[in-house]
């Protein structure tokens, strides 16, 4: 091999596209010759960062290929698996990163594998969430098949805790919460994610986490390919399988799911893994992996009780005393995150103690984590309130208290626009509020006509009412009933609230 020079590493660059003409000549501009080792000039390309050390090595090889896919230019290998590999990219005109995870070469004519990819990438697209990495491209061409995602700025969670070792329980129940968001709106599009660990979840470096490859969802669903069917179950499905058969439940059950993302909170808080580690596929498969799982309070002691509950129930190995989707988890998540930063960490008793097993939670405890759990649920799942106010001031204070409590705020200030509104079955209403701040008797006869009309009548109704006009709560008083309720002005927003809650809960009531 001829000795390489940096007026040849300069041409092969050119030639491969990696550098432009005037980038080169700026080069030779600051040597202010050409006459210079190849040391210095490889070491000018990565000090102005024009070239990585990757595309470097590999141009020094004399490869030839491997330095771009379609119009993405490769900066540097992220992660390789047996399966494929993901690099760090950039869109040559653009200048967008992405990751590209690219296939292996050897099943680059694999017909089944490359199947499979392609139908991993097509699901991808079709998921966006904050909690999902987002594919954008999907490219099968001859012998070349990748997919373009979103580059995220941070480590998987294996790298996350192998500098951390272990989280605090608020950071570990952050991530948790992420996972189950993500998972949950996966779920509803009739989705799973069957290859959850801890390679699978991306956190960014503002702490957010990001759930990666859903491809076994793609295989499951669309490939009745027994051959793919094996192959996938000997390198990525083979815990999913040993607790599917523990358990006695269908490969397309999304409480699996739910059972690793226990896993992985488990293993966040303890530093440890819940499922004993081993690459025999006999003991993968046994039933003795999950039942012998040390609770989590004994492995790591001083759990908060909150959060070991959480833990608990995901992995309980009844699928039926397990969270039944993502969303229940994730609202006992949220309901744990808020315990927390309230100062809330009682832990678990100790072992031999005779409350050492989390207690379940009373009737009362469910109906504060539901309403917690409202807060952070979409307009299209929220409760309607309908509010007929026309002060500015108290229209913008109940939109921010109300929308705060889990519900979606409607305000009307013209009182029969309102009634008018709420007649109209199209756009059902789930309660409506009427304050006689300003609108003065005009609130009572907007509320007696609501409580006498066809359509309004069932809707629950609170009239505030100030107290210094008393005839006027005389003239309502026929018309009130259990979902029909007159509340004294001035009212503390807490005093409010808890009517709110009582007649319309901001999310229905969930199974315990």
């Amino acid at each position: 091999m001829a000795e390489l020079t940096a007026e040849s590493i300069a041409q092969r660059a050119f030639d491969l596209n990696l550098l432009t003409d005037r980038q080169l000549q700026e080069i030779w501009g600051e040597f202010g010759r050409r006459n210079v080792t190849a040391d210095d000039f490889i070491q000018l390309l990565l000090r102005r960062e024009l070239m990585t050390n990757f595309q470097l090595e590999k141009l020094l090889r004399e490869e030839k290929t491997g330095f771009f896919y379609g119009d993405y230019k490769v900066l540097y290998l992220v992660a390789g698996g047996s399966f494929a590999r993901v690099y760090r990219a950039v869109h040559k005109d653009s200048g967008k990163v992405v990751a590209l995870k690219v296939l292996r070469r050897r099943y680059s004519d694999d017909s089944v594998q490359t199947d499979h990819f392609y139908r991993e990438g097509l699901l991808g697209v079709s998921l966006r969430h904050p909690n999902i990495v987002p594919i954008y491209e999907v490219v099968s061409k001859a012998r070349t098949h990748y997919l373009v995602m979103e580059f995220v700025e941070g480590h998987n969670l294996r790298e996350f805790l192998k500098v951390r070792k272990k989280l605090s329980p608020v950071e570990a129940t952050k991530i948790a919460c992420d996972i189950a968001a993500g998972l949950d709106y996966a779920s509803q599009r009739g989705l799973y994610h069957r290859d959850l660990k801890l390679t699978n979840v991306l956190v960014s470096s503002r702490g957010q986490a990001k759930l990666v490859d859903f491809g076994l969802a793609a295989a499951d669903e669309k490939v009745a390919d027994e051959a793919l069917t094996s192959e996938i179950l000997n390198q990525r499905t083979i815990d999913y399988a040993g607790l599917e058969r523990a358990t006695g439940v269908r490969k397309d059950d999304v409480r699996s799911d739910i059972y690793f993302i226990g896993c992985l909170y488990y293993h966040m808080l303890s530093g440890k893994a819940a499922l004993q580690e081993t690459r025999d596929r006999i003991q993968r498969l046994s039933r003795s992996r999950f039942v012998n799982v040390v609770p989590i309070h004994q492995v790591c002691p001083g759990t908060p009780r909150a959060v070991a509950s959480v833990v608990s129930k995901a992995m309980n190995l009844d699928p039926e005393k397990r969270y039944q989707t993502p969303g229940q988890m994730c609202m006992d998540l949220r309901a744990a995150a808020d315990r927390l930063a309230a100062g809330d960490d009682e832990a678990v008793a100790p072992v031999g103690d005779a409350a050492a097993s989390p207690e379940a939670p009373t009737a009362e405890e469910l109906a504060r984590r539901q309403r917690e759990a409202a807060k952070y649920l979409p307009d299209s799942q929220r409760r309607s309130l309908l509010v007929v106010e026309s002060n500015s001031q108290l229209q913008d204070l109940f939109r921010d208290a109300l929308k705060r409590y889990g519900y979606r705020v409607l305000v009307i200030s013209d009182a029969e626009r309102a009634v008018t509104r709420a007649s109209d079955t199209s756009h059902a209403v789930d309660g409506i509020v009427v304050s006689s701040g300003q609108l003065g008797e005009t609130a009572v006869d907007t509320f007696v006509s609501l409580a006498t009309g066809d359509d309004t009548a069932k809707i629950p109704l609170v009239l505030l009412l100030d107290e210094k006009h008393p005839t006027w709560k005389e003239k309502v008083a026929p018309h009130l009933a259990e979902h029909r309720v007159v509340v004294a002005l001035p009212v503390k927003l807490k005093e409010f609230r808890g009517v709110l809650f009582r007649l319309v809960p901001p999310v229905e009531t969930a199974e315990a």
